[in-house]
C-alpha cells in the first residue's frame, strides 16, 4: 500500500517509522507546512519508499492535485492540523484516495467537509487511532451493558503542560453516558498518555487502563486503519467501525475453549 503523510511533528516522526517497519506499505511522500525539515535526516525517514526516491514537500510549494498527479497513492494518513484537509481534501475526493485523519478537534465546519469527502471514498477520523485505548472503549461499554448500575469513573493521565481534559477521554465519557466535567486528570512529567475507567460495584472494583508508552503506538494505529480500510466502501468510519467486526468474531471463537476448560 502507497501511503502519504501529512504532519511531521514528533508523532508524524514516529508515524512515518511505523509505515516504514511495515513490509506491506510504502512511504512514498511527506508533506509539511515549512519548507525545512526538522530534527533527524530526510533519508533516515523516507528510506523505503517505493521507487527509492526520498520525497519531502511544503504545502506552500505544490499544490494536492500536483502532487497525487506526480506521486500518487492509496491512503493519506493525517497528523498535521484541521487545517490540512484544506490540502488535501477535495483531490484526495476526486481520485478517491482513502483518508486517515487522527487530528484531536475539527470544526463544525471542518466536521461537515469529512462528511461529504466520506461520500466519495473511505474516511477514518479517530482523534486517538491507537487500537489499545479503542479496544478498551468497546470493553468499558460491554460491561456497562453487563453492569448498567455500576459507579463509572474516567481517570486521565498526560504531560505536564497538556490543557484540559483530553480529546480520548472526552469520547469515552460520551460513550459511557458520563459528564465531561467528571473525567479527572492528572498532569505530570513526560506522561504520554494514559486513561483508565473504574467500574465500583459493592464489592469489587474492575480497572480498565490504556498506557500509551510511546507515540510509536499512534503509528501502529494509524497503519492499522489504512490497511483494515483497504476494501471498505466509501463513507465515515471510526476505529470502533474497524474493531467491532473482530471483536465480535473473535468473542464466538472463545466459547469452546470456554466449554472446554468446564469440561
Amino acid at each position: 500500500m502507497r501511503i502519504g503523510l501529512l504532519g511531521f511533528g514528533k508523532t508524524g516522526r514516529s508515524v512515518a517509522r511505523s509505515i516504514l517497519a511495515d513490509d506491506a506499505c510504502s512511504l512514498e511522500w511527506v508533506v509539511r507546512r515549512s519548507r525545512a525539515p526538522q530534527g533527524g535526516s530526510r533519508t533516515e525517514s523516507l528510506e523505503r519508499s517505493a521507487t527509492g526516491d526520498n520525497k519531502f514537500f511544503s504545502s506552500q510549494d505544490i499544490r494536492c492535485e500536483e502532487l497525487l498527479r506526480d506521486f500518487p497513492v492509496d491512503a493519506i494518513i493525517d497528523f498535521s492540523s484541521s487545517e490540512g484537509l484544506d490540502y488535501y481534501g477535495s483531490s484526495a475526493a476526486s481520485r478517491g484516495v482513502r483518508v486517515v485523519t487522527a487530528i484531536s478537534h475539527y470544526p463544525c465546519l471542518q466536521q461537515e467537509r469529512l462528511r461529504r469527502l466520506a461520500t466519495d471514498t473511505a474516511v477514518l477520523w479517530s482523534p486517538n487511532i491507537t487500537v489499545g485505548v479503542n479496544l478498551m472503549i468497546l470493553a468499558a461499554n460491554l460491561l456497562q451493558l453487563i453492569a448498567p448500575h455500576a459507579d463509572i469513573q474516567i481517570l486521565e493521565e498526560h504531560f505536564r503542560l497538556k490543557s484540559g481534559a483530553s480529546a480520548t477521554s472526552k469520547i469515552i465519557a460520551r460513550s459511557l453516558g458520563v459528564e465531561e466535567g467528571d473525567i479527572k486528570s492528572l498532569r505530570s512529567g513526560g506522561i504520554v498518555g494514559n486513561h483508565e475507567v473504574v467500574f465500583g460495584f459493592n464489592s469489587q472494583t474492575v480497572r480498565l487502563r490504556h498506557e500509551s508508552v510511546s507515540p510509536e503506538a499512534f503509528g501502529e494505529g494509524a497503519v492499522f486503519a489504512a490497511r483494515q480500510m483497504e476494501h471498505v466502501a466509501p463513507g465515515l468510519y471510526t476505529m470502533e467501525d474497524l474493531l467491532i467486526p473482530a471483536f465480535v468474531e473473535n468473542a464466538r471463537r472463545l466459547q469452546p475453549r470456554l466449554l472446554a476448560v468446564d469440561s
